[in-house]
């Protein structure tokens, strides 16, 4: 009695994972075309790919390197001021000293 229910349940785990593989080759399918039209849509086709991917790579190397910039510039205007200040500071030093 205990091989028919053990086979039954084999099957039904079998008959169980294939749906579910031909459930997921199904979802993979529909995501495909619905990436593909979202960039057709924006003027991207299969075959532009690679040159897609170098923009992006182009796209990122051009904002690292104005976030660099613009983190020189904020390290300049911090020096700038700091010198200032202390310039300030060094000249008030002198008057004092002078009287």
């Amino acid at each position: 009695m205990k091989k028919p229910d053990d086979e039954i349940r084999a099957i039904v785990a079998e008959t169980l994972a294939e749906q579910q593989r031909l459930q997921q080759d199904s979802i993979d399918a529909i995501v495909l075309k619905a990436v593909a039209s979202v960039l057709a849509s924006f003027g991207i086709e299969d075959d532009d790919r690679k040159e897609v991917r170098a923009d992006f790579q182009h796209l990122r190397r051009w904002r690292k390197s104005v976030e660099q910039a613009q983190s020189y510039t904020f390290k300049a205007v911090i020096t700038v001021i700091a010198t200032g200040l202390m310039g300030a500071v060094w000249l008030g030093v002198k008057v004092v000293l002078g009287k």
